[in-house]
């Protein structure tokens, strides 16, 4: 057990990891992540759900990629057109304003984000990013190579995009995360401050929903595009006025570990399952039409 000179007696907070030298010496442990200072009436703070009327409309990015370079290996993304346009009839039913990017390199991505990351979002609600494409687990594909997908998701924190602070922005990934394969199993049926001004972290407000679980395959039918995506624009059709994010989202994950099933003649591709994946750091509710709904 490493030895430290924080005195544990005195109540102060310490982190679940190795301790650096750092630490040893000053007995402080040094912040890889500032909080942010958020401006909000005390009202706002003790709010469950985001603010969502704003004066200006919301964006909503989708990077839409089908064809790929033969030097990355990735073959053809057939169906892909059928989850944007999908996404952005669903998007612009919620009021969003909706830009796609088709086939756009690593380099194209980033630049693209970099540059809505630094445009003024005071006025608007929320962002949303779309990425449509391959992957693996941590990372997506531009048309000519991968890219991690925190240098992407980076550009929105706390400390990058100040007029996003403390609104929601929330990514969905249509990507595999892995080589794995799920052949399914057989189941039985049956504390607020008052004061106007908080600190929050920078990781804060972000929600990522991924078609798949990390190491595993993200199935996609040629003709009527990805199960994630066709099960997500079914949801936010039925429920996007009325459910709260996470319970629409876990709506979306039943609906694809349930229903779908893959068909393919390939040696042991027939027959497999898939389930999305919700990573929340959301620190209150979201609605896309908050109107309907008591706080």
């Amino acid at each position: 057990m490493a030895d430290t000179t924080v005195d544990v007696h005195s109540g102060g907070d310490v982190t679940d990891a190795r301790v650096s030298s750092s630490v040893k010496n000053t007995g402080k442990c040094s912040q890889s992540s500032q909080s942010m200072e958020v401006d909000a009436k005390p009202d706002d703070i003790h709010s469950f759900q985001y603010k969502m009327d704003f004066p200006e409309k919301s964006l909503c990015y989708i990077i839409n990629n089908k064809n790929f370079l033969p030097s990355t290996g990735m073959g053809f993304r057939s169906g892909t057109d059928v989850d944007a346009a999908n996404l952005r009839t669903c998007f612009l039913n919620f009021g969003f304003e909706v830009k796609i990017f088709n086939d756009k390199t690593c380099k194209e991505i980033f630049d693209v984000l970099k540059n809505v990351s630094q445009q003024d979002h005071s006025k608007r609600s929320c962002f949303v990013c779309i990425l449509l494409s391959h992957g693996e687990d941590g990372t997506i594909f531009g048309t000519d190579d991968f890219i991690p997908l925190k240098n992407l998701t980076m550009l929105f924190r706390g400390d990058k995009c100040r007029s996003l602070v403390g609104k929601p922005k929330l990514f969905f990934i249509q990507a595999c995360r892995g080589t794995e394969l799920d052949g399914g199993i057989e189941a039985d049926s049956g504390n607020d401050s008052s004061d106007g001004q908080q600190r929050i972290p920078v990781e804060a407000d972000f929600l990522y929903a991924y078609s798949t679980v990390p190491g595993y395959y993200s199935w996609r039918n040629t003709m009527n595009g990805s199960w994630f995506v066709q099960s997500l624009c079914e949801m936010l059709k039925k429920y996007g006025d009325t459910l709260e994010i996470m319970n629409l989202l876990t709506r979306v994950n039943r609906k694809v570990a349930y229903v779908f099933e893959s068909s393919s003649n390939i040696p042991n591709f027939d027959g497999k399952k898939q389930v999305p994946c919700i990573v929340s750091m959301l620190t209150k509710e979201f609605y896309f039409s908050p109107k309907n709904h008591s706080l």
